[in-house]
């Protein structure tokens, strides 16, 4: 099997796909393993937040959106920067576009069952994460020896958003988002959570303060990077992509406070705002 590796003069063509900008995370880590490769970056912002949607919508949406992005701009892997559409759409989108490879998130069951000493672990993620089905079958397979505590925390992918662009959230707001976590009779052994949202690594740093500190939080977007890197490895480089061009920023719709957001995006590798163009297919995407 590869090992992940930094791939420091290849010129790779990747794309990675969020509800907003909870996938810049990721775009950050792989710029680190990766960093001559173009990374673009697509958040649907017009129907933020992904947790509360429908899923069929979401699929349909996911799947349709998705193939305009191939289809106009042939990255060589997508990434499903996005834990609600990974385990909501992933299976769709590899039926849909088999000659693309795409990299997905899921929740970091296994992960925290490897590092739990007291077999009680925690996900802290979006109501659709929390209801799938999906989420059932990794506690099976990976951690069936654990304890899991799973909260929804459906206003915190919110305020991610709100601290990325560098606005105040309050703690209690914060804390009213994680309380169910430490609601149960089991929450006092608790000791490994993972992230389920990946908008939540914008919060990370708040949590951990507003948490007792023998907890460890699992951030999976290093993780991320390192198998899209993998599965890189494997490819050849991007034809017509040369080192250091310039990547995209596209989004559905103008997102909140656009100035104070785009001040932010140039440490990931992008300059400005770029409104994703009309689709094809209109009445798919709502």
């Amino acid at each position: 099997m590869l090992q992940a590796r930094s791939l420091p003069d290849t010129p790779y063509h990747v794309l990675a796909f969020d509800s907003g900008i909870g996938g810049l995370g990721i775009v950050r880590a792989l710029r680190a393993h990766a960093p001559s490769a173009r990374v673009d970056y697509l958040a649907d912002t017009a129907v933020f937040p992904y947790g509360e949607q429908e899923d069929r919508f979401l699929v349909t949406r996911i799947v349709t959106l998705i193939g305009e992005a191939i289809a106009r701009h042939r990255p060589q892997v997508v990434i499903i920067a996005c834990n609600t559409a990974s385990t909501l759409a992933l299976s769709a989108l590899r039926t849909a576009y088999p000659a693309t490879p795409f990299v997905g998130c899921v929740p970091p069951i296994r992960w925290a069952a490897r590092q739990t000493r007291s077999g009680v672990i925690g996900l802290l993620a979006t109501r659709a994460t929390i209801r799938r089905p999906y989420l059932n079958d990794l506690h099976a397979q990976y951690a069936p020896h654990c304890t899991l505590l799973a909260h929804a925390a459906p206003l915190l992918a919110g305020y991610a958003e709100r601290l990325f662009r560098g606005e105040a959230v309050p703690d209690p707001l914060i804390r009213q988002e994680i309380n169910g976590l430490f609601a149960s009779p089991a929450s006092s052994r608790l000791d490994a959570i993972g992230l389920g949202c990946t908008h939540y690594t914008f919060v990370l740093e708040r949590l951990r303060a507003l948490t007792p500190p023998d907890i460890a939080w699992l951030d999976p977007a290093d993780a991320v990077a390192r198998h899209a890197c993998t599965l890189l490895q494997t490819l050849p480089p991007a034809p017509q992509t040369k080192p250091h061009s310039p990547a995209h920023a596209w989004f559905t719709a103008m997102p909140d406070s656009p100035k104070a957001l785009t001040a932010k995006l140039p440490p990931f590798g992008y300059e400005k705002i770029e409104i994703w163009p009309a689709p094809a297919s209109a009445e798919a995407l709502g």
